[in-house]
């Protein structure tokens, strides 16, 4: 199971970007695939997640109706469309293949989350 992001780039604040997590070695309603951050000097933080399998989403508040993610399974891949940048929303950005665990309903936080694979990562940058 591996993932790779790309689609990180330098923004101004305003502007948008499209990330995209390309999944290999699984079909992409296998897992559930989120998308997480780390700014520097701060924790990782847990963006956006999606079942593929149903179709549900979730946002943490400092994205909320400003990130959108979103699953191409033709693909297998997912996006996450960032508009209305903000210099905050600078960090570098992860995506991950989630375990589905029975039983437990999928979050935006990423200590809820069951890990399998995560790639390298991909570094937004938004200037003022």
């Amino acid at each position: 199971v591996q993932v790779a992001e790309s689609g990180g780039g330098l923004v101004q604040a305003g502007g948008s970007l499209r990330l995209s997590c390309a999944g290999s070695g699984f079909r992409l309603d296998d897992y559930n695939i989120g998308w997480f951050r780390q700014a520097p000097g701060k924790e990782r933080e847990g963006v956006s997640s999606i079942s593929v399998s149903d179709g549900t989403t979730h946002y943490s508040d400092s994205v909320l109706g400003r990130f959108t993610i979103s699953s191409e399974y033709a693909k297998n891949t997912v996006y996450l469309q960032m508009d209305s940048l903000k210099t905050e929303d600078t960090a570098v950005y992860y995506c991950a293949a989630l375990d589905k665990i029975p039983g437990r309903r999928l979050t935006e936080r990423l200590e809820d989350w069951y890990l399998e694979a995560w790639g390298q990562g991909t570094l937004v940058t938004v200037s003022s």
